[in-house]
């Protein structure tokens, strides 16, 4: 294996058309920060990429829904997504943006080089064009009928209902979502990165000299490769982008896939304006591309391509992607308002960042899909970082002060006891230093919570605080091995948990930490003064997370009432038929609930012709003093039924909201008993 000098690890740009939510900082964030915190405690020269992707088309569409510019979209969120991962301790060496100057030379440049060593092929097609806007349709701008399953609404790269992806040109009866006209095509130059001359290269590089990567990538890789590698188009008509920088291309703009990878190259250079080619092109970096699956195809195929072509640049030297975080076992939806948004987060869960990185990364989807729900998250809390690592440390600590002052005790000779206890410690932290290298981070927070449980144990088989009537010499040597975890325990979880680690640190009166004194067992001198313990996680009660949960049954409640369409109309009926049904207005005299029967009401009613009993499905929506003395609409000539015992004379009309309620029709105004509807 290559030794390499210094490391960049790049994460994934998110798309500045919204917050993030749990599924992205489990996917990606999370990981790299921990990655990245581990290579700075290790003393290695490190570098760590951020910044937000802001071409693209549902940044358009955004700005076109809300009035805005797509500027005023981007300048939104990329200001709300830095905010947030600043507060949450990702701890990027810099986070900046595609819309910044410095990436709109590079990424120009970047195209101006492939295109002025012939990598590019120039294709003309034809493209759905909106003759009264004036320009051509991206994908989203399309809507018709999709031709597989039907469905109206279908967007002209997918179909939302049976998910199949769509080119604008294959749906039924297009239309355009700007005007609403009906489009026409007309023909399109662009240029294509011919992907399919790279294969071999990728083929070697990938299937050969990388096996390696996590079984996920590489077979996602592998799928592609045996498909058969086709050009891609490299630019696209729009008016939100980097304009392509060769004659007679006006109107058109880098595509997105091609320009937001470039972005991790123009935010070193942002940062490092005279050392960043050494970041980028010097043999003895090492760089890493933390991302999610959906992006594993863009990072070990499509950006190594355009590398390859440029020619100068390295390549990635491994990809820890990432599978999908579900959240409530249900998948997580933006456009649904289904996710834990991060922003909303920290403001409802203040000084709980330790918790929810803790939470992603017991439950990171490393190899498969995992599931967040509140439940589990207040679990992991109360009987984890409470009950073993806040409760370990904080009963070191208080014995500390309650039998020597405050002050680090003098050990004495370590018994076999405290030689098992350091020897369980050093496995845990070889474990720890060997799992985080190879990029398996929940299996590397339980080896540092082992460490916590091993401290636990060791006080319990100890008994210090009996002990300490009849053998205080030993007592020392157990409080004082008891600390020394305490600070091994504040180097271990500072790449997962830093602001508990430097809590903890500040605690213990110690200095900057570094990985080689794991394993120390001397990190804190005999009668140095350490500081009152206060608690490093609070329990968090059911009501927390029980508002957590509410909150998203609200939003998938509201959700379904933004969707709700009225049901299909049924079959005609003649008017001959229609005039049959007779409906009339009657007044409710008596209401009551019919035993044994939790849905339905019995109605006595004023028909105008000596009254009648009613009996209707909608206790579940009303009570019965609430229909005293209010006038409906009932079918008059519906032939009489029994409904548990009672004959019920009639039908009381009501309407079925969208989110399944009944409402009972009746008239606006006062209206004669016995009087029809026609």
């Amino acid at each position: 294996m290559q030794k390499f000098k210094r490391t960049l690890i790049t994460t994934a740009l998110p798309y500045a058309n919204g917050p993030v939510h749990i599924g992205h900082l489990a996917g990606v964030y999370v990981p790299a920060d921990i990655y990245a915190r581990f290579k700075r405690l290790r003393g290695e020269e490190i570098l760590f990429i951020g910044g937000s992707d802001e071409h693209g088309v549902p940044i358009t569409i955004k700005a076109k829904k809300e009035g805005v510019t797509p500027q005023d979209i981007v300048d939104r969120y990329h200001s709300i997504i830095k905010k947030s991962f600043e507060e949450l301790g990702i701890s990027f060496d810099v986070y900046s943006r595609t819309t910044s100057p410095t990436h709109r030379e590079t990424a120009s440049d970047f195209f101006r080089t492939l295109y002025d060593k012939g990598e590019f092929i120039e294709k003309t097609s034809q493209q759905l064009y909106d003759e009264q806007a004036g320009q051509f349709l991206a994908d989203r701008y399309v809507t018709g009928t999709c031709p597989h399953c039907g469905a109206e609404g279908a967007y002209g790269d997918q179909c939302e209902k049976c998910g199949t992806s769509l080119n604008a040109t294959d749906l039924i009866n297009p239309r355009s979502a700007i005007t609403g006209n009906v489009p026409v095509l007309r023909d399109t130059k662009h240029w294509y990165l011919p992907l399919d001359k790279w294969e071999p290269r990728l083929r070697k590089w990938i299937l050969e000299d990388h096996k390696e990567w996590k079984p996920n990538v590489y077979g996602q890789c592998k799928s592609w490769l045996d498909m058969g590698l086709q050009p891609r188009a490299v630019s696209r008509d729009l008016d939100w982008g980097i304009p392509v920088p060769v004659e007679g291309a006006e109107g058109k703009v880098l595509y997105v896939w091609f320009d937001a990878p470039i972005g991790y190259i123009s935010n070193t250079r942002e940062l490092l304006p005279d050392s960043w080619e050494k970041w980028w092109k010097d043999p003895e970096t090492r760089m890493l591309h933390f991302i999610g699956k959906d992006n594993i195809v863009f990072h070990c195929i499509v950006f190594p391509a355009m590398l390859m072509a440029e020619g100068s640049y390295n390549l990635p030297d491994n990809v820890p992607a990432n599978e999908f975080l579900n959240l409530e076992d249900d998948k997580i939806s933006t456009s649904r308002n289904w996710a834990v948004w991060l922003h909303e987060y920290l403001e409802e869960l203040p000084g709980k960042q330790d918790v929810l990185r803790y939470v992603l990364t017991a439950n990171a989807p490393e190899t498969k899909d995992n599931n967040f729900t509140w439940k589990d998250f207040q679990a992991r809390n109360n009987s984890e970082l409470v009950a073993i690592l806040g409760n370990f440390v904080n009963r070191a600590m208080v014995l500390c002060h309650k039998y020597f002052d405050g002050r680090v005790p003098e050990a004495g000779e370590w018994e076999a006891i405290d030689r098992e206890v350091m020897l369980d410690v050093d496995k845990a932290v070889e474990r720890l230093a060997d799992n985080l290298e190879h990029f398996h981070f929940r299996e590397a927070l339980k080896d540092a919570m082992d460490i916590a449980r091993t401290g636990n144990k060791y006080l319990a088989d100890t008994e210090p605080w009996k002990l300490i009537k009849t053998d205080e010499a030993r007592v020392r040597t157990i409080i004082n091995l008891a600390l020394q975890l305490c600070a091994n325990l504040s180097i271990a979880f500072e790449p997962f948990t830093p602001f508990m680690a430097k809590a903890l640190r500040e605690q213990l009166h110690l200095g900057t930490p570094s990985w080689d004194q794991l394993g120390n067992y001397a990190l804190l001198p005999a009668g140095a003064e350490i500081a009152k313990p206060e608690l490093l996680f609070s329990k968090i009660e059911d009501d927390v997370v029980e508002a957590q949960v509410q909150k998203l049954l609200d939003a998938k409640k509201a959700n379904e009432l933004n969707a709700w369409q009225p049901e299909k109309v049924r079959e005609e009926v003649s008017f001959e038929n229609f005039e049959k049904v007779d409906v009339r207005v009657g007044t409710v005299l008596e209401c009551s609930k019919v035993p044994k029967a939790d849905k339905l009401l019995q109605f006595r009613i004023d028909d105008g012709m000596g009254g009648r009993t009613i009996v209707s499905g909608i206790a579940k929506y009303y009570k019965p003093e609430d229909l005293v003395g209010k006038q409906v609409c009932f079918v008059a000539n519906l032939a009489p039924r029994k409904l548990k015992g009672v004959e019920s004379q009639g039908m009381i009309l009501s309407a079925v909201n969208a989110d399944g309620s009944l409402t009972v029709i009746g008239p606006t105004g006062p209206v004669t008993p016995g009087a029809q509807v026609g």
